[in-house]
């Protein structure tokens, strides 16, 4: 064992998703071993304890999985179970972590960021029920990463990542093991296969977009070889280290070569992608989008039609951003839903205290307590179980939905990569109105009441505020703002517009023209056009 001497890097703070830079910041010397180490130390270290470790095989994946097996190994690790090539998706690893009943694991990923050397890197730790560390563990590996001096490493050769099986690394086993197959075994208990087979042997057509990231080789197992699918359904199918220059985030914006497809003439009967760690959802039908709030609510209101979910659902969960579709659904169903801050690991708490089944938030993200993430696959499977138990197709799920419950009609738009300063001064300049807002009239709307969320745990009863900007008016339409963190450079301002209508008429509009007045409201409000000059955001969603 070798120890090096060290400084701090600065802002080697982790956030919900891990830490997230540029690749070549990770690529200095020392950078990513510090943040490695800091991690291990804030955990109480790794001796004796049993880890998982994979990614989505973005550049500097396989690289960055020697430093961390060399450094467990220097730091007491008993085994470290390491997906063949450095691959795991977010999913499969938090299954990993639970079925073998790791200490925890580190997943190498930016998420749904561009890969490359040019691009974004990520770590993340997970914590031993196979979801992302709370606040309370990154808080303690940002202080520790702001005051390390060493950090300890085995001076040893790579091992064969490809070769499946144990290699010793010191004292230390290193499992290479198979990334795929527990993962798809475990999902053939929650959804009915056999039934799926047989649906697919009728002229249904499938069209499953991997975006060249890591879902590739589970799709092509489950759809294609285990259901029966007909070849190249998956498409994109191969991980690459750049994403084939692609930008791995299933929405229209960036997935428009699927979209293209499924509102073309003859399109597939149902299509989706999934990002580049395979924790994110987009669904579609043919010719229809399904919004992420829709899809969390209809998987909620059909949840008992698939066997993992028979008995009914405990209660439900979203980001606060998510739209309100999903409260319909459970007070229907007599069942809590929960509102809390973006993030899964508001989740977690839920999920593990056993209030929660399902999960969602509006950025793409669904799961449920089968692992601790979400799971871009397993909403595939869902949807294409609820369909095939249905008989309908998405746009008639959709229209009955709708017809039942009513329509959140429901938009994301996004700045990306505004100048920090400028982003907080907008919000901040928001921030100081809030208690002068109520009665105002903006843009022909009432605003009823406006807040800056705060979110206080029912199970451990930890407070977090901050959390999102909320302008609520008269009719329950609404505005929310707040920055995202899942970028590398400037920031993110995320708008979220959503307006109710009941029904029975009204149902059938274009989201962007029924969101019309609440945009002008907030173009009255925030100014985003005059003080930034931008005219339009760079995604909707």
């Amino acid at each position: 064992m070798t120890r090096h001497a060290t400084t701090p890097f600065s802002g080697q703070k982790p956030g919900t998703s891990g830490l997230r830079k540029k690749t070549r910041v990770f690529m200095q010397p020392r950078y990513l071993e510090n943040f490695v180490q800091a991690t291990f130390d804030a955990i109480g270290g790794v001796a004796g304890k049993t880890l998982v470790l994979g990614g989505d095989g973005r550049y500097f994946g396989a690289e960055a999985a020697q430093i961390i097996l060399r450094m467990a190994a220097a730091n007491g690790a008993a085994r470290v179970i390491v997906g063949q090539g450095a691959w795991l998706s977010t999913p499969a690893a938090s299954h990993l972590i639970r079925a073998r009943k790791a200490d925890g694991g580190l997943i190498l990923s930016a998420s749904h960021n561009p890969g490359g050397p040019d691009e974004d890197f990520g770590v993340k730790y997970n914590t031993g029920n196979g979801g992302p560390a709370p606040e309370a563990v990154t808080e303690a590996i940002f202080a520790r990463a702001e005051t390390l001096t060493s950090f300890a490493t085995l001076e040893t050769p790579d091992i064969e990542l490809g070769r499946l099986g144990e290699v010793r690394i010191g004292a230390m086993v290193a499992e290479v093991v198979e990334p795929v197959e527990a993962y798809a075994d475990f999902m053939e208990t929650l959804f009915d296969f056999a039934s799926l087979r047989e649906f697919l042997k009728v002229d249904f057509r499938l069209c499953i977009d991997s975006m060249n990231a890591i879902t590739g080789p589970y799709a092509r197992e489950i759809f294609e070889r285990r259901l029966g699918a007909a070849s190249g359904s998956v498409i994109h199918a191969t991980p690459l280290p750049d994403f084939g220059g692609m930008h791995p985030d299933p929405n229209p914006t960036w997935a428009h070569e699927l979209m293209a497809t499924m509102m073309g003439a003859d399109a597939p009967d149902f299509g989706a992608a999934s990002d580049g760690d395979g924790d994110r959802n987009m669904i579609l039908g043919a010719g229809v989008y399904v919004g992420p709030s829709d899809s969390l609510a209809v998987l909620a209101a059909n949840a008992h039609l698939c066997p993992g979910y028979a008995g009914g659902l405990k209660g439900v969960a979203r980001s606060m951003p998510t739209s309100a579709a999903v409260d319909r659904v459970a007070k229907a169903l007599g069942i809590t839903c929960y509102e809390t801050p973006t993030g899964w690991k508001f989740f977690g708490n839920l999920l593990e205290a056993g209030r929660a089944t399902l999960c969602g938030e509006e950025s793409f993200g669904t799961g449920s307590d089968h692992v601790r993430e979400k799971d871009g696959l397993w909403a595939v499977l869902m949807w294409l179980n609820i369909i095939a138990v249905r008989g309908q197709s998405v746009a008639q799920i959709l229209t009955e939905h709708w017809a039942r419950f009513g329509r959140n009609y429901y938009s994301r738009h996004d700045y990306e990569a505004l100048p920090v300063d400028q982003a907080n001064a907008m919000l901040g300049a928001l921030r100081a109105r809030l208690a002068d807002l109520p009665g105002q009239v903006v843009a022909g709307l009432t605003i009823a009441r406006a807040d800056e969320f705060a979110y206080s745990d029912p199970v451990d009863g930890s407070v977090s505020t901050g959390q999102g900007l909320r302008v609520i008016f008269a009719d329950d339409s609404r505005i929310v703002l707040r920055l995202s963190g899942t970028g590398t450079e400037g920031a993110t301002l995320r708008v979220y517009l959503e307006r109710y209508v009941a029904g029975p008429d009204g149902l059938d509009q274009d989201s962007q023209a029924a969101l019309a007045p609440i945009i002008a409201a907030t173009e009255a409000l925030v100014q985003i056009t005059a003080v930034t000059g931008r005219t339009a955001p760079d995604v909707i969603t």
